[in-house]
């Protein structure tokens, strides 16, 4: 992007000044480098997102943005109900709830190396990944409505977890709200048969080491020190939130005249949060948030059986879950006023700083984990949330490296055996059913995290606390 089109307030925030039919000012959280390496939608969607009704303070953008539908990835926009505010579709997006969770092992880096390709052998041979893959659960009519109200705690009740587990997930497991008569049949039929299944595209369970350390209080409280072994598995609410999201678009697209709204963009589809359309919306993104959450916790479950095979002293509590992908009716300060907004995170992280009330006690004096997804061949980060974060971005922080090219660019640039062997070669052991999938998500494709997570660390909106590296990564 030219970096002529902003007015630079620090190095690490561009604010872009409303004009046109803007009704507040875009701020994107980045250095140089990665704003000038940004695509030019990028600038383009966060002043959309900026002429929404409703809209507080700002459209923001994190340092990993990139081109998505209607909001880009990294988005992030608060919206007021009592001002017109609105809730999109497209602002949450199709994987809804998508997101990552992280499990201790109690294992060090040795541990791990010793039986490694067993261990990727069994994991890719117990946990379905890949397009269109199906798990050993099948759900009827009535088990799907109570998993979609349950989301993890429906989970845990059905013996896949333990009920400590609910206190390291986002709304405690289960996402109040939830409607599942608002959800279609269709959506429902989808879903019926890939409840524990990794799903495709960036979609992962990797195997990792803790390789450095950056701040050793917070590490404490998380629990986790250099040459630790955790596992994080990424992934969210599959073909239902998709077929959610899909309905959901076209029907507020259809209705947006006859709520006065008038669109930059199609794929802004939007409708008042206080409306039937909107509150229907919320009901069914809320059940789609407790699937993804429930097929998350199905996923631990499987993990920690064939941990309990091929490493029989690995013990796997749950360090936390965080879902992007989310609207979500949260208190903020706004002007010195306290407000309840609706909060849409478009690939982004909420990042709740020390001492907010939702966070876990164990981890309040610290703040929220902020887990920030890899791409197989480089790190991943474990931040925590910061009390400045609430007044930059409404308490939220980027979610990954993002793209730095097309899947399809990547799939032109790299065949899926090349990455294979490529990674191997650095002790890095990859299982796919997909040969081009791990080629459209080669580590090549995606920006330096690194670089994404410093600027989020030096804008304050999360602070690093541990860089992890993979060992094996289950591809979906």
């Amino acid at each position: 992007m030219d970096i002529a089109l902003f007015a630079r307030h620090t190095d690490y925030e561009w604010e872009i000044a409303p004009h046109g039919a803007m009704r507040v000012p875009a701020v994107i959280y980045a250095d140089e480098a990665l704003i000038r390496a940004m695509d030019h939608k990028v600038y383009e969607q966060v002043c959309n997102v900026a002429t929404l009704p409703g809209i507080v303070k700002a459209s923001y953008a994190m340092p990993d943005a990139h081109w998505g539908y209607g909001f880009p990835i990294g988005g992030v926009a608060a919206f007021d109900p009592d001002d017109g505010g609105v809730v999109s579709a497209g602002g949450v997006g199709f994987d809804i709830s998508c997101g990552v969770r992280c499990l201790h092992t109690g294992l060090n880096t040795e541990d791990v190396m010793a039986v490694q390709k067993m261990l990727a052998d069994t994991l890719y041979r117990e946990i379905p990944a890949g397009l269109g893959s199906t798990g050993a659960i099948r759900l009827n009519q009535s088990e799907m409505d109570a998993m979609l109200a349950g989301g993890a705690a429906w989970a845990v009740k059905q013996g896949h977890g333990s009920a400590a587990d609910l206190d390291h997930i986002e709304e405690h497991g289960q996402m109040r709200g939830a409607r599942p008569d608002c959800v279609s049949e269709h959506a429902k039929k989808r879903q019926r048969d890939e409840m524990g299944t990794l799903g495709s595209g960036n979609h992962y369970l990797e195997v990792q080491k803790v390789v450095r350390v950056f701040d050793t209080r917070a590490a404490e409280a998380f629990g986790i020190r250099e040459n630790d072994v955790v596992v994080s598995i990424h992934c969210g609410s599959r073909g239902l939130g998709h077929q959610i999201g899909t309905e959901f678009l076209k029907e507020m697209v259809t209705a947006a005249s006859h709520y006065g709204i008038m669109l930059p963009d199609r794929e802004l589809a939007c409708a008042p949060i206080n409306s039937p359309l909107g509150e229907n919306y919320l009901g069914a993104m809320r059940a789609a948030i407790n699937c993804a959450l429930a097929n998350r916790q199905i996923l631990t479950h499987l993990v920690r059986e064939v941990f309990s095979q091929v490493i029989p002293k690995a013990r796997l509590p749950l360090l936390y879950d965080v879902s992007h992908n989310t609207c979500k009716a949260e208190e903020h300060v706004v002007d010195g006023k306290r407000r309840k907004l609706y909060v849409h995170r478009k690939g982004a992280t909420r990042a709740f700083g020390p001492g907010h009330p939702d966070i876990p006690d164990i981890l309040r004096a610290v703040g929220q984990p902020v887990l920030i997804g890899g791409s197989m061949g480089t790190g991943s980060y474990i931040l925590v949330g910061t009390k400045q974060g609430e007044a930059l971005s409404f308490s939220s922080a980027c979610h990954g490296a993002g793209r730095a090219m097309s899947r399809h660019q990547a799939y032109k640039t790299w065949k899926g055996r090349q990455v294979i062997d490529e990674l191997a070669a650095r002790g890095i052991l990859i299982r796919s059913p997909s040969g081009r999938g791990v080629a459209e998500e080669a580590p090549g494709a995606y920006k330096d995290v690194s670089a994404v997570v410093d600027a989020a660390d030096a804008a304050g909106l999360a602070r690093k606390v541990a860089r992890l590296e993979p060992l094996v990564c289950i591809k979906g």
